[in-house]
């Protein structure tokens, strides 16, 4: 057990300063072409001196095909945008912070692909409700291309050719994206996935292309990368899907994961331990616990609450996204008992970029 959040601890295979987790948030910010660039340099360097033991970055789309969902997000598909990394991870670790790749495919949940007009998906299925204008100023969701064979081989060989590269460009693991609506969240979900095929149906077939990749991906990285998974059951623009097999369920696909060789389990919802699976009074991130799976948490995490968070999850990290987004030192102010900035959503207007955040950090200076 850990005796302080800000005790340096052993997670993962990691020696991290910490258990405070920036989580990942879509930003923006990269070039055109997908490569990260200075000012994303600067953007995660401020979270590893503003105390941050880990950092998972921004979704990272990995192939040039249709896993891209914004418009300006970073990359990890060849050779260039693997190098544009190599100068935030060696920033980032002379910062004392680990840096984690998390590796995104849109799936139906796509706003922008500067490779193909049309999403791919598990079936016709759009999102619930409509795009999010913090990233685009698109008004509808397209509507997808059911997936082929040819395309899940595609979807697999885009993975594992992105961990290989964040492998190449220094990070520290990776975070596969399997929460908030993106593809691998799509396949686990009875409303997106309604195939009739060996990846739709039961549970252990919806999983099937999961657990695979996780099994390649273990087999062909060093021993001591990191391989994760984010996991959720609502979507950026739906609260209320539930998987049907409830607490059971969920069971076996953290046990089922971990016998693949995931390293850790990252839960998000609304809160930590927001009551959310069917027949069952627990939170995923208790289930996780649970099962003894190393375990990072999401979800309404504040100053307010992270005593409490931390003392019920005592070998979890704690994932901050807003309160992180508002105050990059968060972790610096709270253990040296200093007040702390409160999120204004005005700094992610009209667009959740960096520059936008530090033209309006710089308007508030200045004022």
């Amino acid at each position: 057990m850990f005796d302080s959040p800000f005790d340096a601890v052993d997670f993962a295979g990691m020696r991290l300063r910490n258990r405070f987790a920036l989580a990942p948030m879509t930003r923006v910010s990269a070039e055109a072409n997908g490569r990260a660039n200075e000012a994303m340099v600067d953007h995660y360097v401020r979270y590893a001196k503003g105390g941050f033991g880990l950092l998972i970055t921004e979704g990272i789309y990995p192939d040039q095909a249709a896993s891209q969902g914004y418009e300006h997000q970073p990359g990890l598909a060849d050779a260039l945008q693997t190098e544009s990394w190599v100068p935030i991870v060696k920033a980032v670790h002379a910062a004392d912070s680990k840096i984690i790749a998390q590796i995104m495919h849109a799936g139906a949940q796509l706003q922008y692909n500067r490779y193909v007009e049309q999403p791919i998906g598990l079936s016709e299925q759009t999102p619930v409700a409509t795009p999010l204008g913090l990233y685009g100023d698109q008004e509808a969701w397209y509507e997808p291309k059911p997936m082929t064979e040819t395309d899940f081989d595609q979807v697999m060989n885009g993975f594992l050719g992105a961990i290989r590269n964040a492998q190449a460009a220094g990070f520290d693991g990776v975070e596969l994206h399997g929460a908030n609506g993106y593809l691998l969240h799509e396949m686990l979900s009875t409303y997106f996935n309604t195939r009739e095929d060996k990846f739709g149906g039961s549970l252990e077939k919806r999983a099937k292309f999961i657990l695979d990749l996780v099994k390649s991906a273990r087999e062909m990285v060093d021993d001591d990368f990191v391989i994760g998974i984010r996991l959720s059951q609502i979507t950026i623009t739906d609260q209320d899907y539930q998987w049907p097999e409830g607490e059971q369920g969920f069971r076996w696909l953290v046990e089922s994961l971990a016998e693949a060789g995931i390293d850790f389990i990252h839960t998000t919802d609304i809160s930590v331990d927001r009551v959310a699976l069917r027949d069952s009074d627990k939170s995923l991130a208790q289930v996780v616990r649970e099962a003894g799976v190393a375990l990072i948490v999401n979800g309404g995490i504040n100053e307010d609450n992270i005593e409490q968070i931390a003392e019920a999850y005592p070998d979890a990290l704690m994932a901050l996204g807003k309160a992180a987004l508002a105050d990059p030192a968060f972790v610096r102010k709270v253990q040296g008992e200093e007040p702390v900035e409160q999120l204004d959503f005005a700094m992610l207007q009209p667009i959740a970029n960096v520059e936008n955040e530090m033209r309006w950090r710089a308007e508030q200076k200045d004022a």
